[in-house]
């Protein structure tokens, strides 16, 4: 069995923008994806993702995946704010993450996008 390829900073980008009423914009020196707040930043060089998630759901996934995951190490990890490590989970992985974080954040599958945004 083949061990599933790791993603990257253009994954975490599609999977991001296609969630509905999520929009980027920059923030400080990093990429921000945004529903009613920030959920998932992304750095320059693309190496890994910061993702607000609930404690708990920090928890469970940083004990799950802990090769790829880990708390960010500051206050901000304290929060839920966990830093994914692309070459070291999968799409699946990353999306489900994803997904769970855009909820957390005030996302919801039925938001239409503004008018006249791309």
């Amino acid at each position: 069995m083949t061990a599933p390829a790791p993603t990257s900073a253009a994954d975490v980008r599609r999977l991001a923008l296609s969630l509905p009423g999520t929009t980027e914009a920059p923030h400080f020196d990093r990429a921000a994806f945004r529903a009613r707040r920030i959920f998932a930043t992304l750095p320059r060089d693309g190496t890994a993702a910061n993702l607000r998630l609930s404690p708990e759901d920090q928890a469970h996934w940083c004990a799950l995946l802990p090769a790829a995951l880990r708390p960010v190490p500051n206050g901000w990890g304290a929060r839920g704010w966990t830093e994914v490590l692309l070459d070291r989970i999968d799409l699946v992985d990353l999306e489900t993450i994803l997904q769970r974080a855009w909820l957390d954040a005030g996302g919801r599958m039925d938001e239409r996008p503004l008018r006249g945004a791309t």
